[in-house]
């Protein structure tokens, strides 16, 4: 498999022999309003694609974790992504909206899995802020909480597991226990509600989730490019290296792509 990191939480995971773009977020650099937050005001995103999207959306289907967070599937992706291409979300409802926005070939996710030529995609559990605030800040923004992660397994291939937006939480566990991935790509920003609520996973949660997986590699994604996350690439590096944890992750900057085998 091949992980290449575009911006943020958008990726292209080659898996199978299949290109698989995730959540795509094609915003110009400073076009989107800020998310609140009591450290910065600076709007999104904070840095430009390191690719032309022409480039970007040439891949045999799309995965959205969560279509209604600007930062994984924004109006600039409804538009540039062909109709055509085969999209899975992480439920029937969203898998309604997005065929609304024309898109012909939608499937959501399953916990027992759906097939996508030789790949079979699974879809899992995450918690994007946890407890009754969160879901009372997700209310007071108008956007719906739930969001999803997705594995990936196919013969010859590392079982990969994308988290997703999530902390750490039983969820995670248990999907680390199922699948047992070699390879698992954490969405490592620490991006916070205005109160400092954590809606990702920061360095204590990254930490959980090594220690859970003490097997397998990790890539740290979601990163340096949202107002409101508090994690940046040099502070994760730092911690890995207290930690003594840096040789299992890699922290891909923005156009790098790596290979896992």
């Amino acid at each position: 498999m091949e992980f290449q990191q575009i911006r943020g939480a958008t990726s292209i995971v080659t898996f199978g022999g299949l290109r698989f773009l995730i959540d795509p977020f094609f915003a110009p650099k400073g076009s989107t309003p800020a998310i609140p937050s009591p450290y910065n005001d600076f709007p999104n995103p904070l840095v430009e694609l390191p690719l032309p999207v022409e480039e970007i959306v040439r891949a045999d289907a799309v995965i959205v974790t969560h279509m209604h967070h600007f930062d994984h599937f924004d109006e600039h992706a409804a538009r540039a992504l062909p109709k055509s291409l085969p999209v899975f979300v992480q439920s029937e409802k969203e898998a309604a909206d997005m065929a609304a926005l024309g898109f012909e070939k939608v499937t959501p996710l399953s916990d027992d899995g759906v097939d996508f030529g030789p790949v079979r995609l699974y879809r899992t559990e995450a918690l994007h802020g946890a407890g009754e605030h969160s879901r009372r800040m997700y209310e007071a923004f108008g956007l719906p909480g739930e969001a999803s992660g997705c594995v990936f397994r196919s013969e010859g291939e590392p079982v990969f597991y994308l988290a997703g937006d999530t902390v750490w939480f039983e969820g995670v566990a248990e999907a680390l226990d199922r699948f047992r991935p070699a390879v698992v790509a954490l969405n490592a920003a620490w991006a916070q509600f205005p109160d400092g609520t954590p809606i990702l996973m920061g360095p204590d949660d990254i930490e959980a989730t090594a220690k859970h997986a003490p097997e397998a590699r990790f890539i740290a994604t979601h990163m340096d490019a949202v107002n409101h996350a508090r994690l940046d690439r040099a502070g994760l590096r730092a911690f890995l290296k207290e930690r003594g944890l840096e040789e299992r992750f890699s922290i891909p900057g923005d156009g790098e792509c790596m290979a896992f085998s």
